[in-house]
């Protein structure tokens, strides 16, 4: 049986390498964003916050939330970086969506959430291939 993080980097080749989306568009260079979330002990709370309003803006810019995982302990096989304690891949139409989507100004108010609550993240960019 594959661990969760094998299935994300799974299913993150799949949809870069194979062009894979949920939506059919042919003529747009999607854009596909993997990010790696490290939290701050004991601010959970104030990540969901934080995501509690992120989260359904992404549509708004023409994003999809793909997969949102917090992975167990159990699913790791080898860690030389740290475990996140949830992993993203979103997909957006364009760049242009996504750098929008980081303009927002409704996201821009709760912006003190995700600063007080994320320890560090790594994020990773991809287009189709």
């Amino acid at each position: 049986m594959r661990s969760l993080v094998t299935l994300v980097v799974v299913v993150l080749s799949s949809v870069v390498a194979h062009g894979q989306s949920t939506v059919s568009n042919e003529n747009k260079a999607m854009i596909y964003v993997t990010q790696l979330i490290y939290i701050v002990p004991g601010q959970e709370k104030v990540f969901d916050q934080f995501e509690a309003v992120a989260i359904p803006l992404i549509a708004k810019y023409n994003g999809r939330l793909l997969l949102r995982v917090r992975p167990g302990d159990e699913s790791y096989i080898e860690d030389h970086y740290g475990k996140p304690y949830e992993i993203h891949l979103v997909e957006f139409d364009s760049q242009q969506d996504f750098d929008n989507f980081k303009k927002d100004e409704e996201r821009k108010k709760f912006l003190h959430l995700k600063e007080q609550s994320i320890k560090a993240s790594v994020m990773i960019q991809g287009t189709k291939l």
